[in-house]
C-alpha cells in the first residue's frame, strides 16, 4: 500500500473519536470532578504542557524522520483513552492532560511525514487526501458517538472503551508507514549520512557493517551537520516573513488559532452550564460533526473563489473575523442551547474557511521548507499568546473567571482582530487602487 493510503488510514482511524466531544460531561459525570477543577485546573495543564513540548517536538520530527513520531503519538493516543477509561484519582487525570498535549504536539509529524516519501508533483493531492481522511473520521466519530449515547443509550464509558478501540487499531497501523530516507533540516546537507536510520539497524546484523553503522551515527549528529541545519532554519526564517503581507497573515493566524483554540477547549463546560448533561439530553457529537462539514465545504470553496487576495485578502480577513466575534459572543451569551450550538457551528465554520485561506496563501508565496517552519513558528506563537489567555483567564492562580465571563473576553479579542484586519484591508485595497489609478493616468498622458 502506498505511504498516502496509509498515512490516510492512520488519519482516519486516530481522528475518529466517538467519545471526544463528551469529554466535560464524562468527567464531571462518571469522574466526579467538579467544574471549577475542571476548568480552571485541569483544562489549564494541557496548554502549558503543549507549550513545553512543543518546539522539542518539532525538532526531534525532522531529527528523527517523521515516523517514531507518528507511532508515538499512536502510543500515547491508546494510553489517553486508558486513563480516560480507568483513571480516577487527579494525580492521573492530571498527567492525563500532559499525555493529550503530546498527542497534538506530535500532529506536526502527520502533517510533514508525507512530503518527505512521495515527489513535489504529488504533494497537492496527497495533502487533499491526508486531510480528508482525518475530517472523515473526526465526523464519523462525532456521529457515531452521538448516535450510540442518544440512539443506543450507552453510557460514555462504553463510548470511550469504543474510542480506545479505534486509537489501538491507529497504532497498528503506524508500524506499516515506510520509513522516510531523510528529513528536512537534519537529512540533507554536509555530514549527512548516505544510510537511513533503517539501513543502520539492519547494519547491527552484519558484524562486517558495524564500523560503517558507527561512522553514519556519528556522521548525523555532528557537528557540522548540527551547523548545516541551523544556517538553513535562518535562511528559511528570513524568506519565510520577507514581506509585510507574509507577516499580516502569519499575525492573523497566531491571534486567530489562539482565540479559536480557547473557544473549543471550553465550549463543552458553556453548553454543560446552559444545559447540564447530568438532566439534559446533549448533542456534542452531532453539532461537532455538523461543524466539520460545513468547515469542510467553506474550506473547500476557498478552491474555486476568483479573488485577488493580495488586494482583498486582508479585507477578507477583517469581516470574517467580525462573524466569527459575534459568533463567539452568541455562544458564550445564550441561554438557549440552540442558539449557543448555532453560534459554534458559525464561528468553526468561519474559522476554517479563513485559516484555509491563509495556509493556501502563505504556503503559495513559499517553498516546502519555509512553509513548514512558518507553520511550526505561527502554532507556536499562537500556543504562547493561549498560554497568557488561560494563565490570566482562566488559571485558578489567575483570574479564574467563570466560563461566561471568559466567552465575552475570547468575543473581545476577536472583535479586535477583526478591527484591526478591517482597517489593514481597507487601507490595502484603497492603496491599490489610488495607485492604479495614478498608472493609468500616467498611461494615458505619455499617450497624448
Amino acid at each position: 500500500m502506498c505511504p498516502t493510503a496509509l498515512l490516510s488510514l492512520y488519519g482516519f482511524f486516530a481522528n475518529c473519536r466517538p467519545a471526544e466531544p463528551f469529554l466535560t460531561p464524562y468527567l464531571l459525570g462518571h469522574k466526579n470532578i467538579s467544574g471549577h477543577v475542571v476548568t480552571n485546573y485541569l483544562f489549564p495543564i494541557w496548554t502549558y504542557s503543549y507549550l513545553a513540548v512543543l518546539p522539542l517536538i518539532f525538532l526531534l520530527t525532522d531529527m528523527l524522520r517523521y515516523k517514531p513520531l507518528v507511532v508515538l503519538q499512536g502510543l500515547f493516543l491508546v494510553s489517553n483513552y486508558l486513563l480516560l477509561c480507568f483513571a480516577f484519582d487527579l494525580v492521573a487525570l492530571t498527567y492525563l492532560q500532559f499525555n493529550f498535549a503530546m498527542v497534538t504536539s506530535t500532529e506536526v509529524a502527520y502533517f510533514s511525514y508525507i512530503y518527505s516519501v512521495i515527489p513535489a508533483e504529488q504533494y497537492q493531492r496527497a495533502t487533499a487526501y491526508v486531510r480528508s481522511a482525518m475530517l472523515t473520521g473526526f465526523t464519523f466519530g462525532a456521529t457515531m458517538g452521538q448516535m450510540l449515547i442518544s440512539l443506543a443509550d450507552l453510557s460514555y464509558f462504553t463510548v470511550n472503551a469504543i474510542t480506545l478501540a479505534f486509537m489501538g487499531i491507529a497504532f497498528l497501523v503506524s508500524f506499516s508507514l515506510p520509513m522516510p530516507r531523510h528529513g528536512m533540516y537534519f537529512g540533507t546537507g554536509p555530514g549527512a549520512s548516505t544510510y537511513p536510520l533503517n539501513e543502520v539497524t539492519e547494519a547491527t546484523d552484519r558484524m562486517s557493517g558495524r564500523e560503517e553503522m558507527k561512522g553514519a551515527v556519528s556522521r548525523w549528529y555532528s557537528k557540522e551537520r548540527m551547523r548545516f541545519a541551523a544556517r538553513q532554519m535562518w535562511e528559511n526564517l528570513r524568506e519565510s516573513y520577507s514581506t509585510k503581507r507574509l507577516v499580516y497573515w502569519s499575525l492573523w493566524w497566531a491571534l486567530a488559532t489562539a482565540n479559536y483554540g480557547q473557544v473549543f477547549n471550553y465550549v463543552q463546560v458553556m453548553w454543560d452550564q446552559i444545559a447540564p448533561s447530568s438532566t439534559s439530553s446533549i448533542y456534542n457529537g452531532g453539532v461537532e460533526a455538523v461543524c466539520t462539514l460545513v468547515g469542510a465545504v467553506a474550506a473547500f470553496l476557498v478552491g474555486y473563489m476568483r479573488v485577488r487576495w493580495e488586494v482583498w485578502g486582508e479585507l477578507f480577513l477583517g469581516v470574517f473575523s467580525a462573524v466569527g466575534a459575534g459568533s463567539v459572543f452568541l455562544t458564550g451569551l445564550s441561554t438557549n442551547i440552540w442558539l449557543s450550538y448555532t453560534g459554534y457551528v458559525i464561528f468553526k465554520a468561519s474559522y476554517m474557511f479563513l485559516i484555509t485561506i491563509t495556509t493556501f496563501q502563505i504556503a503559495a508565496n513559499l517553498s516546502m521548507e519555509c512553509y513548514a517552519l512558518t507553520f511550526g513558528i505561527n502554532t507556536f506563537v499562537a500556543l504562547a499568546l493561549q498560554t497568557v489567555l488561560t494563565a490570566v483567564v482562566v488559571d485558578h492562580s489567575g483570574l479564574g473567571l467563570d466560563i461566561v465571563t471568559q466567552f465575552i473576553i475570547y468575543g473581545s479579542c476577536y472583535t479586535a482582530i477583526s478591527l484591526l484586519f478591517l482597517f489593514r484591508g481597507l487601507y490595502t485595497a484603497g492603496s491599490y487602487y489610488y495607485t492604479s489609478r495614478e498608472s493609468a493616468e500616467t498611461r494615458t498622458a505619455d499617450k497624448t
